[in-house]
């Protein structure tokens, strides 16, 4: 238990060290809006991309009580990685908040990508608990299918009744076999 805590805190350390440039500087007002910009810019290309990879996600989306998009998460390791990205909650056609991802994790790995994140709150009652959080972690905080596509390009009927949907889109489509449990997510001051 002691070695395995030991590891999440380098782990942990590792990933704030890669990241910690990005978060340290302080921004004018200027910058929070070019940041919204870019943001909610990226947001419509990400959802456009799972909807090129799983024509049946616009549905589960249509029906979301809250749609979080991370348009650009970077992961980046060698051994040891980290992930990093900025994203928006809307609920309906409206941004509720900007939000920040990072993970860390250890293993095998080597190279650099970049790819979307995107959650949907298919309930109120986890859509609340989201928003009411301090700083939400998928997989303590809730649970978070990460969304299985059968052959025919349908979503699996066990993900679709889940209260938090998780895709995962690369420039190659959609990912499958993906976790985001240990994921951190806190809101923003933009």
């Amino acid at each position: 238990m002691q070695r395995r805590k030991m590891m999440a805190g380098l782990v942990m350390g590792a990933a704030a060290l890669m990241l910690g440039a990005c978060t340290t500087t302080p921004q004018t007002p200027v910058d929070k809006a070019a940041k919204r910009t870019e943001i909610n810019n990226s947001y419509d290309t990400a959802l456009n991309k799972l909807y090129a990879s799983a024509p049946s996600s616009r549905e589960l989306v249509s029906r979301a009580r809250g749609v979080l998009v991370f348009p650009n998460v970077l992961a980046a390791g060698l051994g040891v990685g980290g992930e990093y990205g900025d994203g928006a909650l809307k609920v309906g056609n409206r941004t509720e908040g900007y939000y920040r991802t990072i993970s860390g994790s250890f293993g095998l790995q080597i190279g650099a990508q970049s790819k979307a994140v995107i959650l949907l709150f298919m309930t109120q009652d986890s859509l609340d608990k989201f928003v009411a959080s301090k700083g939400w972690t998928a997989g303590v905080d809730a649970s978070v299918a990460v969304a299985k596509i059968g052959a025919n390009g349908d979503i699996d009927t066990n993900t679709i009744r889940q209260p938090v949907i998780g895709f995962v889109v690369t420039n190659a489509g959609l990912m499958a076999n993906l976790t985001v449990e240990g994921t951190k997510i806190t809101r923003l001051d933009l």
